[in-house]
Order: structure tokens, then sequence, then C-alpha cells
């Protein structure tokens, strides 16, 4: 434990001299959890602004107009009275969409023809486009549903009849997990983890990367090892303490953006909650070891840092959880599997939502720990080469 105190010790010396050091690892990381968590604090996107372009200006026109104000989701901000007042909408992303009702609309429907209602909308924004598709099948079905009704009542059909009639077939659609749809459990839980992982990366890159930019590479691991010779278990010993304080401290982040989700928000943990906080911490303590790895193996704190973010940085787009692992290229989806944030999102999502035995989420966090020894071995390899090579130091 010597080497590891007083490396740790001489850690903590650095990041009380250097205040951006020790605001990487804390309170920028913690405001960055805090501002995700609030940016998503709403839950369910409300209010989306749509445009409507009325071509036929009858009263079945204006009663849709009516229902889509009524709905939460949407926001009718304003009527377009021409085909280049709805193309400037969209453009210029004042609405999301343009729902747009043909002349002829009224009649067709007194007629008992079909009716078209057009939606004009940019399928780039998915979610937007998605939401507000939803919103306007509904609209529109409630609305096609009672005019029907009320033209069969009028002919004489039962009130019961008409309801089957309607829609002689259903579908009982069973939502299992995140019931409510509600993007704050959904996104906010799982970017907060992806930050860290990019935070937790850069730092143990930084961390091992301004010893060789500093040239102080050897009296670190002289400090460290003391009056013993710096062996493979002193170097061990010494890349374990200064990668402690970031660990605890970025683990100590995401347990309270956890914190703030589940008991702070008032969400329930299906399963077990301290389960998602160990597995956190061990995201982070891989990640750490990696970008670790990489200073060692690179020995330049600008070769580090990059190879941390292009490691990093795209975790969460090939984690799963964004767009299905399974419709993914064999390439793209072997890429997902090597990284280690596409397992803890599995675990995330096992234990916070899914309520799955912790036994199903136990080979994960083993995996994650024993990755973890494995990336500071061969960072300790590394910095072996490293101490043998002070021709090296000093580069960026």
């Amino acid at each position: 434990m010597g080497p590891l105190l007083a490396s740790l010790r001489r850690e903590a010396r650095l990041l009380r001299a250097r205040p951006w050091d020790l605001a990487m690892v804390s309170w920028v990381p913690l405001l960055s959890v805090l501002l995700l968590a609030w940016i998503f604090s709403a839950g369910l996107p409300q209010r989306l602004p749509i445009t409507v372009w009325d071509q036929d200006h009858s009263s079945v026109s204006r009663q849709l107009v009516r229902f889509l104000e009524a709905t939460p989701g949407l926001a009718v901000r304003s009527q377009a009275l021409n085909a280049s007042e709805a193309q400037w909408e969209l453009q210029s992303m004042a609405s999301y969409a343009v729902v747009q009702i043909p002349p002829g609309f009224a009649r067709a429907v007194k007629r008992g023809h079909a009716a078209n209602v057009v939606l004009l909308h940019n399928a780039q924004l998915a979610t937007h486009s998605s939401l507000i598709q939803r919103d306007l099948r509904q609209v529109v079905g409630v609305l096609s549903a009672g005019i029907e009704m009320q033209a069969r009542a009028k002919r004489g059909d039962p009130q019961q009849v008409l309801r089957v009639r309607m829609e002689p077939v259903q579908t009982n659609l069973v939502s299992l997990f995140n019931i409510s749809t509600n993007y704050e459990q959904f996104l906010a839980a799982a970017l907060i983890p992806a930050l860290l992982h990019i935070l937790a990366m850069t730092a143990g890159a930084w961390s091992v990367g301004r010893e060789l930019r500093d040239r102080t590479l050897g009296d670190w691991l002289q400090a460290a090892a003391g009056p013993r010779t710096a062996g493979w278990s002193v170097l061990l010993g010494a890349l374990t303490g200064k990668l402690v304080l970031p660990w605890l401290s970025l683990s100590a982040c995401g347990w309270t953006g956890l914190l703030w989700l589940t008991l702070g928000r008032g969400w329930a943990v299906a399963g077990s909650l301290a389960w998602v906080g160990l597995g956190l911490a061990a995201l982070v303590a891989v990640s750490l070891a990696a970008g670790a790895l990489l200073a060692a193996l690179t020995l330049s704190l600008r070769t580090a840092l990059s190879g941390a973010g292009l490691l990093s940085a795209p975790a969460f787009a090939f984690s799963g959880v964004g767009f299905p692992l399974l419709a993914m290229p064999a390439a793209a989806r072997g890429w997902a599997v090597s990284m280690p944030y596409t397992h803890y999102a599995r675990l995330q999502i096992e234990q916070f939502q899914m309520g799955a035995p912790v036994v199903q989420s136990l080979p994960i966090v083993c995996s994650l720990a024993l990755a973890t020894l494995v990336l500071l071995l061969l960072a300790t390899a590394g910095l072996a080469r490293g101490l043998r090579s002070p021709d090296k130091w000093g580069g960026r």
C-alpha cells in the first residue's frame, strides 16, 4: 500500500495546486450532470409548434384545428395563407410541421368520401417528427370516428353497436417498462453515464500524460517507490493511487445524478439501485484505466487525449440505446460490444427499468472489473517502458 498512498498524496497536492485540473474531476462534471438532468426535467416534449394551412375554411376544418390546439403535445403557432408561408415556417424551423387541410375537405366528408389531411414535416428531426405524427393520427382518428358515429346515429344505429362497428379489431398495446415514455427516465439516465465515461477517459489520459508533458514521470514514480526499486508492483500501486481521487470524484458525480433521477424526481427503481451504482463505479474505473493506458502506450498527452475522445465520444451512439444494436452491421455491432459503456447501459436498463434479477447483471460488473485490472496491468507495462525512455518525455 506504500506506493499507492504515496502516489495518492502526491496527486492530491497536485490537484490542490492546479485548480483547473481539480475542476475537471470535481465541479465541472457535477455541473454537467446537473445540466443534463435539468435539460430533460420536462420529461415529455410538450407544445411542439406546428403551422396549419387551412385551404377549406369550413366548420369541419376549424373543428380539426381546435382539436390540434387542445392536444397537449402540439401548439398551433400560426396559420399559413399560402404555400410560401408554409414553406418559410418549415425552412426557418419556426414550426416543426405544417398540417395542410386541402380544399373540398368538408365536402368530401359530408358525401362519405375519403378526405385527406396532409402533414409536411422534417423527418431529419426524428423525435419531433414521430411525436407530431403520433398526435396528428390521434386527432384525425378522433375526428373521423366522431363524424362517422354521428352519421350512423342519424341513420338509427344503436350506440352500443356503433363502437364495435367503428373498430371491430382492436390492438392492445402493453408497455412493460417506461410506460409514460418519459425522456428523463430514458435519455437523461443514459446520457449521464455516457458523459462520465468521456470525462473519465479524458481524466485518465490527462493524469498520466501530464507527468510526461511536464517531464515528471520519473519524479512521480520515484516518490511512490521511495527507497524501493520501481518494479511492477510499485508501478501498479503508483498508477492506482493516481487514479483513486478522480475515480471517487467522478463516481460521486454519477451517484448524485442517479439519486436525483430516483429519489429527487420520484422515479421508482424496478431493480437494485445499489447494483446500478456499483456498475457505474466500475464503468468510471475502466474508463480511467483506458485513458491511462492510452497515455502510457503513446507517451504523448496530445495523442492520448485525442484517442480518449475518439473512443469515448461515440459510445452512446453504439450502445443500442438510441439506435437498435441488433439492427447495426456486424462490424458496428462488434465495435459496440467492445465498448464498456454498451455493457453498462444494458445493466442500467435491466436494473433501473426492467427489474431483472441481480444475478443477470452480475457478469457485466465482473467483466468491467476484470477489464479494469487488465487495462491497469497494460498501462503499468507502458509506464515501465516509458521509464526507460526519458528522451520521449516532455512531448505534447
